[in-house]
């Protein structure tokens, strides 16, 4: 069963906050081999001008899972995620994330294409925070394999 085309540029309903926590931060630079400083170390973060330690660049996939699991689940999308493969992962960022942020995020699906019998889902997850401004928009294209791939 193909993609459904209808999924562009739907809007899926706002996931709960997320709260950016210290150890989380910790925990996903570790894990990524991010050794700055200001990733692990308050101090260091406070003294670059940083409210609490930063999240690494790619922190925002940990927020934007929440929204990519309502796109899997929706029952008219056609999506087999047995053949869902990651294709490309972006993120445009207004600020960095830091540990005490309040994150908001709200999927949109960009665009779907076929191609060579594979569907392509591209979608933006838009994360704000306590006071409704940008942080960072995650961009994500999802590849369903078709039955001959």
């Amino acid at each position: 069963m193909p993609v459904n085309p209808a999924l562009t540029e739907r809007d899926f309903p706002p996931v709960a906050p997320y709260l950016v926590g210290r150890e989380k931060v910790r925990e996903f630079a570790r894990a990524v081999l991010a050794t700055a400083s200001l990733h692990h170390d308050p101090e260091a973060a406070r003294a670059a001008g940083f409210a609490d330690v930063v999240a690494p660049p790619t922190f925002p996939i940990v927020v934007a899972d929440a929204t990519l699991t309502q796109l899997l689940a929706e029952p008219d999308a056609g999506i087999d995620f047995s053949r869902v493969v990651h294709g490309d992962q972006r993120f445009t960022y207004s600020r960095p994330i830091v540990a005490g942020d309040e994150l908001t995020a709200t999927l949109r699906v960009t665009s779907i294409k076929s191609l060579g019998g594979n569907s392509m889902i591209t979608s933006e997850t838009a994360m704000v925070d306590a006071d409704g401004a940008h942080v960072v928009t995650s961009i994500s294209t999802l590849v369903v394999r078709g039955d001959d791939a």
